[in-house]
């Protein structure tokens, strides 16, 4: 299985998020592009307004599966090596899935101001790229 990941490639915390899963994962499960990428979106479907609501997870075998937001962020998690007990418990003790859903949404609409906004956006090394999106 493979994934697609839209991150925002002007935001530090996201870049370095994205960073630290490139280094855990070279690339076998995981491609990204940057949500600035329009071109790439428009061939998913996803707007700019779209990626506001923060990063999306699309199942590159089954597009029409995706997450979004803490649910993308939890499924990556998931899918990672050991990743899925940790998520199952978070998902089970009662108001913790609530109160992470609630950081989410404060540290997206916040992310400039808390983390900072880079120069130029970053592309990943492990692009989704033209191929990808004709297999």
């Amino acid at each position: 299985m493979s994934y697609y990941v839209i991150y925002d490639g002007n935001c530090n915390l996201c870049v370095t998020l994205v960073q630290v899963l490139e280094n855990l994962d070279g690339g076998q499960m995981f491609r990204y592009t940057p949500m600035q990428d329009l071109e790439t979106l428009s061939q998913f479907g996803i707007t700019s307004q779209d990626c506001e609501m923060g990063m999306i997870l699309i199942d590159a075998d089954a597009p029409e599966r995706r997450w979004q937001g803490s649910e993308a962020a939890e499924e990556i998690g998931r899918l990672l090596p050991a990743g899925n007990g940790f998520v199952e418990v978070y998902r089970a003790l009662p108001g913790v899935k609530w109160v992470g859903d609630r950081i989410y949404e404060q540290v997206r609409d916040n992310r400039y101001t808390i983390f900072g906004k880079r120069d130029t956006t970053y592309q990943s090394g492990y692009p989704i790229g033209c191929r990808a999106l004709r297999d």
